[in-house]
């Protein structure tokens, strides 16, 4: 057996086609067909039912699944130990969502590139939780602790919050007061982030207010708010920033989120993770 054939199996077995195996791996889908049928003869049974659908696992593919993943991230942990070997240069993948990346992170980021020019830096805003085990990047800072096995980490900083408003709407809907909120229009992140802290901070300390707009990105929310859509809580580093917004006090501040950094174990000697992450640790500090 070759270890490129089982990457095929994986791709295939994740995809359930051979057109997604093919696009995820760089592939024709012929030699992708070709490949798992030669692979399936040196095993002597068969991995996959073919159908219009798709590819299904058999008995025999489903039994060996499991085994061919962990060869995947033996192999993974293989090259996430050579590239910990090397020096102060080449690539360092880092993973985050969009705001912190944007107002936090990319400042700190612009620094670093120009002392270290012989570094890439691939800075990828996403709100998924991506896999460090699998190489998916090589340091994530998120808001929530990590859980899955074999992660370093620590605490990065923490991010404080703040209610505001664009003067011109502070003026027409005057200031808001704790407990009530009527004639107030408020900008709140989407159902899908409905049970974040400050969500339920703001319905709580302005129960009459007026849900005006949803949206899942801090910045559209901001640009919302300087706009005069409404009142929003933002990050401080966000609503400080902008020119017009204005902090609202209500007697209590919202809630603010811990900014956690994760790593594998097998880069903990990595160089350019250790510069990088340093850099970025005294900065935030």
């Amino acid at each position: 057996m070759q270890w490129d054939d089982l990457k095929i199996f994986l791709a295939i077995a994740r995809h359930g086609t051979l057109g997604g195996a093919a696009r995820a791996l760089g592939q024709s889908q012929p030699t992708m067909g070709r490949r798992i049928r030669v692979l399936e003869e040196q095993l002597g049974y068969l991995l996959f039912q073919r159908s219009g659908d798709g590819f299904l696992l058999t008995h025999e593919g489903e039994a060996v699944l499991q085994n061919v993943q962990q060869m995947e991230d033996e192999a993974d942990a293989v090259l996430r130990k050579l590239s910990g070997r090397q020096q102060l240069d080449g690539l360092l993948r880092v993973s985050t969502t969009e705001w912190f990346g944007a107002h936090v992170l990319a400042p700190v980021f612009a620094r670093f590139s120009a002392d270290n020019p012989g570094m890439t830096l691939e800075l990828v805003s996403e709100t998924r939780l991506v896999s460090l085990a699998r190489r998916e990047a090589d340091l994530v800072f998120r808001f929530r602790q990590f859980d899955e096995p074999d992660v370093i980490q620590r605490k990065a900083m923490h991010a404080a919050f703040g209610l505001y408003g664009a003067g011109a709407y502070l003026r027409q809907a005057g200031a808001p007061a704790a407990g009530g909120g009527e004639g107030q229009r408020l900008i709140i992140m989407d159902t899908a982030y409905g049970d974040l802290a400050d969500v339920t901070w703001i319905r709580r300390m302005l129960p009459k207010a007026h849900i005006a707009l949803r949206a899942n990105s801090r910045d559209v929310q901001a640009s919302l708010c300087r706009h005069g859509a409404g009142l929003a809580v933002l990050p401080r580093c966000i609503g400080d920033a902008i020119r017009g917004l204005h902090l609202v006090a209500l007697g209590e501040a919202p809630p603010g989120r811990d900014i956690w950094a994760g790593y594998h174990k097998d880069l903990k000697r990595s160089p350019r993770l250790r510069a990088v992450l340093d850099a970025t640790l005294a900065a935030l500090a």
